[in-house]
C-alpha cells in the first residue's frame, strides 16, 4: 500500500536541480526522472522504497512522498520513511545562512545566485558514505556509481513493490560475509573489496561506529581517527564528514573534482594544489563543503562568470 506524505523543505529549494546528479542513475537503486527520485532505504531495518516528487515551487517547495514496503508501513514508519528522505535530500538546510557566509566572495555568490535552490545530498547512513567512497578511490565518478549499483544488486537485500524489483544497500553483516569473488564479481578490485569487508567487520564487531561520529564537533578529529583504518585516508574521510554525516564544514581539497572546479572559477589556467583549496576555502567558513558542492555542479552545467570585468571578477594572478 502506498502511503503518501507531504514534507516541506526549508526554502529556497530546487528539486529538480538538487536531485539531477541522480538522473542517469539506476532505475533499481536510485534515480531521479520525470520529476521523481527514487530510493530504497531502511526504515526499522526493512527495506522501503520511496518517490519523492515536487509538487511546489522553489520559493515555497513541497515535496509528495510515497513509501512502499514488503506489509503496509505504521504512521510511524511513515515518519521515519520521511525523515530519512530529508536527511539524503537536505531539506533543513538553510541556504540563506549559506548565502549570507558567502556574501565577501563575489564569484561564489554569483555562482550560488546561478544554482538557486542547490541543496547537496547524503547518503543514507555514514557507512553507506564510506563504502561509497571507497570505491570512488582512484576512479572516475561514472565508473564508480555503476560499481555501486552493481554490488547493491550483487550483495543488497531485494524489495518487490510495484511489480518492479528494487534493492536496498548491503548491510555490513552482508559484506562483511561476502568474499573476494563477491567482490570482484561486483567489478571491484581484490584491495577496495579487502578495504571494504574490513571496515564491515569492525562496524559488526563493535569497533567502529560511525554514527557516533554525529556528536563530535571536531571534524578534524574525525578525518584523524577515520584515517587510522585501513584502506581510510584524508580524501575519504572527509567526504563521508559530506555525504555520510552532513557536516558542510569538510571539504575534501585533494579531490581533483574540487581543485580543477576552483582553478576553473578563481584562477583559470592554472593547476592549484589541496593547500590551494584549503586556504581560499577558509572564507567560506562553516559552509566549505557546500561551496565546492557549487562548484562542481557549477562546472558540470557550464555555468560562467559575466563577460565584463566588473569588480570581483578581475583574473587572479
Amino acid at each position: 500500500m502506498i502511503l503518501p506524505l507531504t514534507l516541506n523543505p526549508v526554502p529556497p529549494y530546487d528539486f529538480a536541480l538538487s536531485t539531477s546528479l541522480f538522473v542517469n542513475g539506476d532505475p533499481q537503486v536510485r534515480r531521479a526522472e520525470n520529476g521523481t527520485f527514487w530510493q530504497v532505504i531502511r526504515v526499522e531495518g526493512e527495506p522501503v522504497l520511496v518517490r519523492a516528487r515536487s509538487t511546489g515551487s522553489v520559493e515555497e517547495p513541497k515535496i509528495t512522498l510515497e513509501a512502499m514496503g514488503r506489509s503496509d508501513l505504521s504512521r510511524d514508519q511513515q515518519k521515519k520513511a520521511g525523515e530519512a528522505v530529508s536527511w539524503i535530500l537536505a531539506l533543513s538546510d538553510d541556504l540563506k545562512k549559506f548565502h549570507e557566509a558567502i556574501s565577501s566572495d563575489a564569484r561564489m555568490t554569483w555562482l550560488a545566485h546561478s544554482l538557486p535552490g542547490l541543496k547537496s545530498y547524503s547518503n543514507a547512513t555514514a557507512f553507506e558514505a564510506l563504502v561509497a567512497t571507497i570505491t570512488e578511490q582512484q576512479i572516475s565518478i561514472q565508473v564508480a556509481r555503476a560499481l555501486e549499483s552493481r554490488l547493491v544488486k550483487l550483495l543488497g537485500e531485494p524489495l518487490e513493490a510495484g511489480g518492479a524489483a528494487f534493492f536496498a544497500f548491503p548491510t555490513p553483516e552482508r559484506l562483511a560475509r561476502a568474499t573476494e569473488e563477491n567482490y570482484r564479481a561486483c567489478g571491484l578490485s581484490t584491495r577496495k573489496g579487502e578495504y571494504i569487508r574490513n571496515a564491515a567487520r569492525m562496524v559488526v564487531q563493535g569497533d567502529l561506529d560511525l554514527e557516533q561520529y554525529r556528536a563530535v564537533p571536531d571534524s578534524s578529529r574525525i578525518v584523524e581517527e577515520l584515517s587510522r583504518i585501513r584502506g581510510i585516508g584524508a580524501w575519504t574521510a572527509e567526504f563521508v564528514l559530506l555525504r555520510g554525516l552532513h557536516r558542510l564544514d569538510a571539504i575534501p581539497a585533494d579531490d581533483l573534482g574540487v581543485r580543477r572546479a576552483m582553478a576553473r572559477y578563481y584562477c583559470p589556467g592554472r593547476t592549484i594544489t589541496g593547500e590551494d583549496v584549503r586556504e581560499r576555502a577558509e572564507q567560506w567558513g562553516a559552509w566549505k563543503g557546500l561551496a565546492a558542492f557549487y562548484l562542481l555542479v557549477g562546472e558540470r552545467h557550464g555555468i560562467t562568470f559575466p563577460n565584463a570585468r566588473v569588480a570581483g571578477f578581475e583574473e587572479e594572478s
